[in-house]
């Protein structure tokens, strides 16, 4: 029987959501809605110890941010509510002591104390302590200790803890749609706590199990941390009884760092200058990190980047709409290799959609950061500049450090291009040339003043380049900027008159 494809996304709020993390949501939405299915969003948050205040709202407004909506979930409800595992607590005991009773797991009593000086005296064998059925039978537990304690321990301790009973001389096989046929011994595995009596909370291994189970979750693509885990589920799975309706898996490749080895953490983008998070985040400590959205990235760029960090579409397109990304999407395609992070790359992306954006929609982006410059301008004029502009900027912040000089006049000049081009017989040139501006009754367009300004010069035999530069530096400040006839058509012959006294006042 075909069940719905329905997956999941489960993030932890321990913190902001890494990039590697939004591309697993990236990847399991894709995955579901290729195949008209449901992507959830679960918050996975057993772990009060870890838990950070502003987390979870963080990794909503990411996936939002990115387009990558869930179906149901926190913040949205369905079907299976509640979504936070915090809230279905009451749901893991029952089934932490029905692997008890039926031999697939136990009760344990072992204090810290205990833990630790079993550690310490497999350490001074040279060895490595595992709570695994090789030591189990040594430690305080319901295997070794009798009914009668055991239930004595329950009632009137609270430090306990329920651990699953790996089984003896199992070869666990598994199946990976990326990784392929997995097996594993079971003597090298073990035996994990599954619920805690202190908190009344289960760790991670049950509740995904449950929670997956009873939210029909029919593939989980995750992290590839999670692949020693495995050999657990499945057998968590089989303990159970739900082998049947047991979901695919699939671990996704690492995100690995731009220069060296290793899985790409805030260490680098700090070092490198580059962010990891989609967001900005200030953590409760105030230590700020910077994010995609208020670094100019486009959400589109950041997406259609992710999404090709471990998969390829196996054509030469580079450049997917999410709509594209769903139909070209599939598993077999993803590789089983980490995939190294190129932020220049990023950066690429971004340059690609900001050319590809409509005009209006850059102009209104760039609007509010003319008004944080004290420039009120009105929408038409910024509408001709973006136009003329857009080619050569990667964000929308770039503008005004490309064409800031056509929203006002420059009030210094750079001594290096003034000691250059303003000297000899060219701050006169610079003045015949206003003169000529200044009359020109022609078309205030490119094609039509262009042409006759170089012809002028030529006319009198100048050197055009340096003529040009000199003329430039008066109108920009420097000795870079945009074509002169392009200058004079957005600031008109007033400004541009205005512009030429100015620097011959000036120098």
């Amino acid at each position: 029987m075909n069940r719905k494809t329905r997956v999941r996304f489960a993030p932890s709020p321990t913190g902001p959501l890494h990039m590697g993390g939004v591309r697993t949501a990236l990847y399991n939405y894709l995955y579901a809605k290729r195949r008209g299915g449901d992507f959830i969003l679960r918050i996975e948050d057993t772990d009060s110890h870890r838990f950070v205040p502003g987390a979870e709202q963080y990794i909503i407004e990411s996936l939002n941010w990115c387009g990558i909506v869930p179906d149901e979930g926190v913040g949205i409800g369905g079907p299976h509510a509640p979504y936070r595992q915090s809230e279905r607590r009451e749901i893991y005991r029952q089934y932490a002591e029905q692997l008890v009773a039926s031999g697939n797991a136990y009760y344990a009593f072992d204090s810290a104390e205990s833990l630790e000086a079993a550690r310490a005296q497999a350490e001074a064998a040279g060895q490595t302590f595992i709570y695994s059925s090789a030591t189990r039978g040594a430690m305080r537990n319901s295997l070794t200790l009798s009914e009668e304690e055991t239930q004595r321990l329950l009632r009137e301790t609270q430090d306990w803890t329920i651990r699953f009973k790996m089984p003896v001389g199992r070869t666990v096989q598994m199946d990976d749609l990326i990784r392929g046929h997995v097996e594993i011994s079971s003597d090298t595995l073990d035996d994990k706590v599954l619920w805690k009596r202190a908190d009344s909370l289960p760790t991670y291994h049950l509740a995904n199990i449950v929670d997956d189970h009873l939210m029909e979750i029919t593939e989980v693509i995750r992290g590839e941390e999670w692949l020693p885990s495995l050999p657990l589920h499945y057998l968590l799975y089989e303990a159970l009884g739900w082998q049947d309706t047991m979901p695919r898996f699939a671990h996704l490749p690492l995100l690995l760092k731009p220069v060296g080895n290793g899985k790409l953490s805030k260490r680098d983008g700090d070092k490198m200058g580059f962010p990891v998070f989609p967001l900005r985040w200030v953590s409760p400590t105030g230590e700020v990190s910077r994010g995609y959205r208020e670094d100019g990235y486009f959400p589109e760029a950041f997406v259609n980047m992710l999404a090709l960090l471990g998969w390829n579409p196996g054509t030469e397109q580079e450049l997917f709409s999410l709509d594209e990304l769903v139909e070209a999407f599939s598993l077999e395609k993803v590789s089983k290799s980490g995939a190294k992070f190129n932020p220049e790359k990023a950066k690429w992306f971004n340059r690609e959609y900001l050319r590809l954006k409509d005009d209006g929609a850059l102009a209104d982006a760039f609007l509010p950061l003319l008004e944080a410059q004290g420039i009120q301008s009105s929408r038409d004029y910024v509408l001709r500049v973006v136009a003329l502009i857009k080619e050569r900027a990667t964000f929308v912040a770039d503008f005004w450090d490309i064409a800031w000089y056509l929203f006002k006049a420059p009030e210094a000049y750079e001594p290096k291009d003034a000691a250059k081009f303003w000297k000899d017989e060219n701050p006169a040139r610079v003045l015949e040339l206003a003169t000529f501006v200044r009359d020109w009754q022609g078309p205030l367009e490119k094609d039509a003043i262009g042409p006759a300004l170089e012809d002028y010069i030529r006319s009198r035999e100048w050197p055009m380049g340096k003529v040009m530069n000199a003329l430039r530096l008066a109108l920009t400040g420097s000795g870079s900027g945009l074509g002169i006839a392009d200058i004079i058509c957005l600031i008109g012959k007033e400004e541009f008159t205005s512009r030429i006294d100015k620097i011959c006042k000036s120098l």
